[in-house]
């Protein structure tokens, strides 16, 4: 899978700012995003601080054996 070019703080700031009153689209534009990825960043991470960002996606990690 390919590296997100964001920080957990820069998705945190991103989510924050839409939150804040800025509208999405703007947030997008801004950010280079799509608006479909801001909602499943929102979804996976809103809530969360960016120190609790790292361990939200283990689960569905897979080991190798």
């Amino acid at each position: 899978m390919k590296a997100s070019k964001f920080t957990d703080a820069q998705k945190a700031f991103i989510i924050k700012q839409a939150e804040d009153g800025t509208s999405v689209a703007e947030v997008c534009r801004k950010a280079g995003i799509s608006t479909a990825t801001f909602f499943n960043w929102k979804k996976k991470y809103a809530g969360l601080m960016p120190s609790e960002m790292n361990g939200s996606g283990n689960s569905s990690r897979r080991t190798r054996a």
